[in-house]
Formats: C-alpha cells, structure tokens, sequence
C-alpha cells in the first residue's frame, strides 16, 4: 500500500473528526486484514502486505498538495501510475497538467474547494502532461480519494489517493468471466493449492462426485481416486507445480459414489500464478471419456477383428493339407484373439468318408489334428480331459462340445475352478450345411471374457477354415482316388525280366513334403516280348490331375498292346502319337485327323501331349533298340567307364504328329547299366535340367554296388524332395543270356528236316536236364517246322532259349502268318496250332527282317505251371 505523507496533520474543521473517526476504521480495517495473513498489529510499526496481496492487481497511488496548489510531495506508485518521475511531478499544477482543458475550469473550483478544507472523492478524467516519453497524450480515469490537511506552519493542504478505474473494471471484468467460466464450465473444475488440496471446485464437478462445491473444499486426490492412481496423479500435480509444465491429456481412471462402474477421465493440469507471478496452486480442468474410451475400445476390436480377418484370408487355405489348414487357423487366433486352441476333425471325413457317422448327437469320433497355446505350452483343460493332438476321442452326448456339434451353434463353456481357463468358446465348422469339426478358443483367468463381437468373429473364423478344410478333403479325395488309379496303371510289384536285373521307383509329387498334389502323368513299364526280349517304357505326359492319369492310363494300355504286335520301337511310337492325336477328339484317331486338316482355333485344354521312350531289349544277342519321342536321353554306364547319356534323337513329342521317329541301335556290354527316368528327377524350380542331368550322371558313378541300392543312392543324391513333379526311374543291369542256354540250328528245306529238328531239340534238352519237356518240345517242334515247310519260304532256322521259361523259335523267309482255325471231326488236318496252343503255355508269330518266327513258350519243370500230357491233349483234339 502506499506511504502516507509524514507532513499530514489533522484538520481543524469541525467535519474533520468524523473522518479522522472514518480513517481510523479504515486504518482498523486494514490493520485486520493484514492481520488476517499473519501480519502482528500491535507492533509499533506496520509491515508492509506479503506478496499476492489486492495490490499487485490494482493501480494505487498518492501524492499531496501544498497551500498553493502544486505537488509537493510525488510518491513512488505516483511514478508508476502516471510514469512521471518525482523531481519534474513536484511543483507541477495538478489541474494544468492531468486535466483535459474542456474540464479545466470544474478542476480549479473543486481544487479551491480542497484547499479550503474540505474532503472529496470523485472520479476524474486525466491524461499524461505533453512531452513525457512512452506515455505522452495517454488518456485515464481515476478515483480520486482526497484528504484536507495541515502543514508545519498550519496552512492548508490536501492529501490525494488515486485509484485507477480503468484497472479496477478490467479486474472486475475478469472476475466476473472467471466465474462464469468456473461455474458455468461443462467440465469439472478444480483449483489446487500448494498442499494439493482443493481450494475451490465448479458445479460440475460437484455434480459427479456429489455434494455442493463447498463440500469439497480440502479434499485431496486420496478422497476421489484408488490408492495406486491417486500417487500416480499427486506425483503429476507437484511435478507441475514444481516445474510449471503443463500436462494435457492425462488419462485418469477412477469410480464415483454409488456406481462400480469404472470411470476414466482426461485431465488437463497447468500451474496457477498470482499477480505478482507467485505460483499460487494447479488447475485442474476434467472431462469425462468413458464413452470414448468405450467407444475407442469398440472400434479397436473392430480394427483388430478385421484384420484378423484379413489375416485369416491371407493365411488360411494356403495348402491343401487338411492338417496344415487347422494349424493356420491357431496361428492366426494364438495370441491375438485367445490364449489356447485346438481344432478337433471327424474322423470319418479323415479317413475319406462322405458323411461321418454320428452327426445327429455329436458323439462321432474325432481326431484332435491341431493344438497352439501362449501359455508355455500349457495343456487345454477347457473342456475337460486333455486330448493329444493326433489322439481319436468323443464327446459326451451332454456335454457342451457335443451340443454344439449337434446343433452346428457355438457354445460358450466357463472355466473350472482353480483351473487356468476362464472360459471357452466351442464353435462348429459348418462347410456347405456340414460340420466337419469344432475347434474351441479359450481366455485364461485375467483375459477379457469373450463378448458378442468375439462370438461372431469366432463362428466367422470357424466358417472360413471349415470351407478350407472341407475343400481340401474334397481334394485329397480326389487326389487318393487320382492316385489309386494312377498306381493301379503302373507296373505291379517288383517286375522281371529275361536277362536283365531290372530295379524302379515312382514318388508322387509332393509325397516327401507332406502336401497334397494332383497326380501327374509319368509312367514306367516292363513288358515281356517273345524271344525273351523285353521292352523297356519310361513316359510322361504333360500336365497334373486326373485328366493327365487316365491319359497315361490310355497310352501305356496301348503300348502294352502294340509291344504284343512285336513292332519295331519306331513303329510303336508312331502308332502312339495316332492314339494321343484322338485322345483329345470325340471321334477318334480318325477325327481328329480330319480336324487337323481344317483350320480353326486350338483348344488347347484338349491337347494330350506326352513324351516316351521305348527300347526293347534282346538278352540273346544283348542288343538294345531306341526310339525317344520328346523324352529325355537314356543313361548308359559299361562296366568301368563313366556314365554317359545315349544320343538317340528325340523326336517331337507325342500328340503333335507329323514327323517320323528314329530308332539307334546299341550293343550293351555284359554287367552295363542302363537307366530311364522322367524329368521330375533332374529339374525343379531351384535346379535347371542341366545341372540335375549333371548330377543325374555323377550320381551313377559306382554302378556295381546292387541295383536296388544304386537306385536310394539317386534319390538320396539329388533334389528329390521338391515335390513339384512325379518322379520315375527305372533301371536295368545287363545280364544276357549264357551261350550255353541257346541251341540253334539251320534246316535245309525237305522233309527230313521234320525228323533233324526233333533230334536237335532232345539233345539239346537232355543236355539242359530238361528230361520232362522232351516229349512236348518234339511234339511242337515237329509241327512248327512242318508248317514251315508246307506254308513257308526259303530255309528254315531252329532255336532254342532257356532262361526262366523254355523258349523255341522256328524262323522262315515267308511272310503269311500263319492263323489258328478250329478243324471239324471230318478234317484230316488243319490241328496242329491248336495242338501248339493245347501243350504250350504261350504262341505266336511275329514279322522279322527277312521273314517270320513263330515260337512257343513252355514252363520249366518244377514251377507253378503243371504241364499238360500230350495224349490227353491229342484226344482233347477229337
């Protein structure tokens, strides 16, 4: 407050003892309110009002007036107020310089009136004196409060306290707007002092936590807040207090009288100070975001449902493994929608059935094919004993598990006390109106429990895997019965054949991955031709499915067939490339030649394209006959030399037509490895063919070890896990026949050769210890060369081959082939074929260079195969 002027002396007008009276109360007044703030006034001497007093906001100032009506005395707030310093202020006329010249003359009356002694208040216009810097020309209004005194010498003199009005109505102003912004705020306000306790609170926040805003004056955070939340915010208030930093958005979370509900709350905090800049507490303005953060919440679980969603679809159905598809399934739900799964199968639908039994009470086997847990690997107990994942189980018929298979609804089961799961959500997966299985989602104990959203993002879930499951055992349906076929086409067991020690492999795509495949087209073959000669096959055709099976089907039925026909490789092709040109055409072989001489656009989804090479092998003279169409070279290892591949021209692939095909003949040494393979052994997506030929042939380099071993050996070498394509490979050590197992003989042409012949043959036999086929060879034998020479040409060739069966051959130059016909009682001839058909385990003929052979084929003794007695067969005849 400001000094007053130590000259003042009391006033000798009779008025003047009611305000002395009156400057005696204001002076108590004001001794009490310093009082009031701790200041002692009974002391001898006042003290100056503390710091955040009403005067560090209101503009106060005094100054006095000497008899002649000029300042004598300039106070320090005097130089605030009007920024006049007090060596110019003194001795300056009062109304000359702050009064307005329009209101000069009311200034001099009333001035004259103050000298005279008399006490006035009143509001008063000024401005600042001219030629004063910073304030020159400025413009005010005060409230003048001025007192009549004395001085020394008695003359009359005035005291004068100014106020400044203008600062007054600005504070009344911000009060006022305070206070309706205080109370009149849709947010909770508070004002907390130093001691963190509140000092003063809005309506509204009375509103929230009960009773008027008096009532919770003092309180402190401990009285709305938990414990561990309430330090939480009473570290945060006097950090800002401290530091003067204010805190936006800080998220509190509480409850409030009579309701559980949990609350949260975002508090804005900003540090309070007082006019003279002394942090007088912290401001707490509140609003309440439950509903937000509710709201936030939802669609949060929204977003996570969607991309969950997302995820599914990404990763869910990737492979046509119906177990791979439930382990994509828990990867995608373990941890970001529940903390243990399992999906359990029919196992009637694993095992390939149409409709498993059982579906009508939901006590059908299953088979738990998948299980994922975020907790350690923590045994699901959910729904009662655990199961192992692979393990065959039921549910009981009135379990929940049980039910939800049965009405195809989703379950939701609570957890056991004690146990770690809080609850379970058992959903069927519903396929195409058809529960395939269930899989169950669990929250352990401390989880959200599974809402509605959860619920239906659960079945959703379920839904999508089901279609994924459910069209992979439709695939591996197919695919087994693909398969099934495809093997039922293939050789059966381990095949035989003369002079050779014959070994193969066939590995379906995909078979050492794990997952499923379409069946492809490659096929291998072992046919037996008369003269213990065998044809060797190896082929593919191209593409996937069973489309490309029954085709291969259709091509190696008509390979074994044209092999019996003892064509020439080349031939045997050609007539191929006809039977695959008519696979695509409704009409045939000759339809579809017809088609090709038009023009039009070419289906291609009905071109069979396959390549082959055939090669047929004779163990008496061991050379081997090729023929490749398309097909990749055989492989040819001799005893002692490097492995290397036959160049034999490959031809164009069969189905395309139009070229002939090429035949090379090669004589194979005793103990050499051939082999034969398709293009799923040698290339992949990783290894180009030239590299897989390459290691094809360093993998064979030691031949002689046994030829089922040679065979791993190249499997284990090269890169046949890639599962991309069937792979076959077929290989065959050379083993002719000894020249002691052959008897061979020249007849001339005349009737005696009858007779030679049948002594050549029993030589021969009782040479071989052949004792019990001598009868019949003579029996056959004479009628084959007395066909000859009645229906035959040029000279007449006899030989003999014993292997694994007794072989005879007669050969001529003629080129009618003899035909079998049934000869009536009265017919003298005309039985000799089927006498050789009668006694024989197998006949024919087949054209030759030069001719014809017709042969038969007898049974050692000792096998399987009984002989037959010639007389009975004779008497048979008639």
């Amino acid at each position: 407050m400001s000094e007053i002027p130590a000259k003042a002396t009391e006033s000798e007008d009779p008025s003047e003892g009611a305000r002395a009276r009156a400057a005696d109360g204001l002076a108590s007044a004001v001794g009490g309110a310093l009082a009031a703030d701790g200041v002692r006034t009974g002391d001898a001497m006042w003290q100056s009002s503390p710091p955040g007093s009403i005067y560090d906001y209101i503009r106060v100032a005094s100054f006095s007036i000497g008899p002649d009506g000029l300042v004598n005395q300039w106070s320090l707030r005097a130089e605030h107020l009007f920024g006049i310093p007090a060596d110019r202020a003194v001795g300056m006329d009062p109304i000359e310089a702050f009064i307005d010249p329009r209101h000069r003359e009311r200034g001099m009356r009333k001035m004259a009136e103050i000298l005279d002694g008399r006490e006035w208040t009143g509001v008063v216009p000024f401005r600042m004196p001219r030629g004063v810097e910073g304030e020159c020309g400025h413009e005010g209004l005060a409230e003048v409060y001025v007192m009549p005194t004395r001085t020394e010498e008695g003359e009359k003199a005035a005291v004068c306290i100014v106020v400044d009005v203008r600062t007054l109505r600005t504070i009344e102003t911000d009060l006022a707007a305070s206070q309706a912004i205080f109370s009149q705020s849709p947010f909770g306000f508070l004002l907390i002092d130093p001691d963190l306790r509140v000092r003063r609170a809005n309506q509204r926040f009375a509103s929230i936590f009960g009773g008027t805003p008096d009532d919770h004056r003092g309180k402190g955070v401990h009285d709305y807040l938990q414990r561990g939340e309430a330090e939480r915010v009473a570290a945060t208030l006097r950090r800002v207090l401290e530091t003067g930093n204010s805190i936006t958005d800080m998220h509190v979370t509480g409850f409030v009288p009579g309701s559980d509900e949990r609350r949260h709350w975002s508090v804005n905090l900003y540090r309070v100070h007082s006019g003279s800049g002394r942090p007088i507490g912290v401001a707490w303005l509140g609003t309440d975001i439950t509903a937000r953060r509710a709201a936030a919440r939802e669609a949060a679980a929204a977003r996570r449902n969607l991309a969950l969603l997302n995820e599914a679809g990404a990763r869910i159905g990737n492979s046509l493994d119906l177990e791979t598809t439930a382990r994509q399934l828990l990867d995608v739900v373990v941890p970001g929608f529940c903390d243990l799964a399992t999906v359990d199968l029919y196992q009637g639908l694993l095992a390939g059935d149409e409709t498993p039994p059982g579906l009508a009470d939901g006590s059908a086997e299953l088979r738990r094919v998948a299980f994922a847990s975020a907790v350690s690997d923590a045994p699901f107990t959910g729904t009662g004993v655990p199961v192992a994942v692979g393990a065959v189980h039921h549910y009981p018929f009135n379990s929940s598990c049980a039910d939800a298979l049965r009405t195809a609804r989703p379950q939701t089961v609570p957890g056991e006390d004690g146990g770690l799961v809080q609850s379970t959500l058992a959903v069927p997966m519903v396929a195409h109106d058809t529960v395939v299985g269930l899989v169950q989602f669990a929250r352990t104990k401390g989880s959200e429990p599974f809402g509605d959203r959860d619920r239906d993002l659960a079945v959703e879930l379920a839904a999508r895997a089901a279609v994924c499951i459910d069209n992979a055992r439709l695939y591996r349906r197919e695919h087994e019965r693909a398969l099934i076929l495809q093997r039922s086409l293939l050789p059966p067991g381990d095949p035989e054949a003369s002079g050779l020690d014959i070994a193969c492999r066939y590995l379906p795509g995909n078979v050492n991955t794990g997952r499923p495949s379409e069946v492809g087209g490659d096929w291998f073959d072992v046919i037996e031709l008369p003269g213990h000669r065998t044809a060797l096959v190896v082929g593919d055709v191209m593409g996937r499915g069973l489309r490309a099976a029954v085709a291969m089907g259709e091509l190696r039925t008509a390979v074994r067939t044209l092999a019996q026909l003892d064509l020439e490789p080349a031939e045997v092709l050609s007539q191929l490339d006809e039977i695959a040109r008519g696979l695509g055409a409704p009409g045939g072989v000759q339809q579809a030649t017809r088609a090709a001489r038009r023009p039009r656009e070419a289906d291609l989804s009905e071109v069979y394209l396959a390549t082959c090479v055939y090669a047929v092998y004779d163990s008496v003279t061991r050379r081997c006959t090729f023929a490749n169409a398309g097909h990749l070279p055989p492989v040819l290892v001799e005893p002692g030399e490097p492995a290397l591949m036959l160049d034999v021209p490959p031809g164009l692939p069969l189905g395309v037509g139009g070229e002939p095909f090429e035949e090379v003949e090669v004589e194979l040494p005793e103990g050499a490895l051939l082999a034969l393979y398709t293009d799923g052994l040698v290339e992949s997506r990783d290894h180009p063919l030239d590299e897989g030929l390459q290691a094809f042939v360093s993998a064979l380099s030691d031949p002689t070890q046994p030829l089922e071993d040679v065979c791993d050996h190249v499997l284990n070498t090269l890169d046949t896990h890639h599962g991309e394509d069937d792979i076959a490979l077929l290989m065959a050590r050379v083993q002719g026949l000894p020249t002691d197992s052959v008897g061979d003989w020249t007849l001339p042409r005349e009737p005696r050769s009858v007779g030679r012949a049948r002594e050549y043959a029993r030589a021969q036999l009782l040479a071989w210890d052949m004792e019990p086929l001598v009868d019949t060879t003579e029996l056959l034998v004479s009628e084959l060369v007395t066909n000859a020479l009645r229906y035959g040409e040029g000279e007449i060739r006899l030989r003999l081959l014993l292997d694994r069966t007794l072989v005879c051959e007669v050969w001529d130059s003629g080129l009618v082939q003899p035909r079998r016909r049934r000869a009536r009682d009265t017919d003298e001839g005309g039985r000799g074929l089927q006498l050789v058909g009668l006694l024989s385990a197998a006949w024919g003929s087949r054209r030759t260079p030069r001719g014809k052979t017709v042969w038969f084929e007898l049974p050692l003794p000792g096998g399987d195969t009984t002989l037959t007695d010639p007389a009975e067969a004779l008497l048979s005849l008639f």
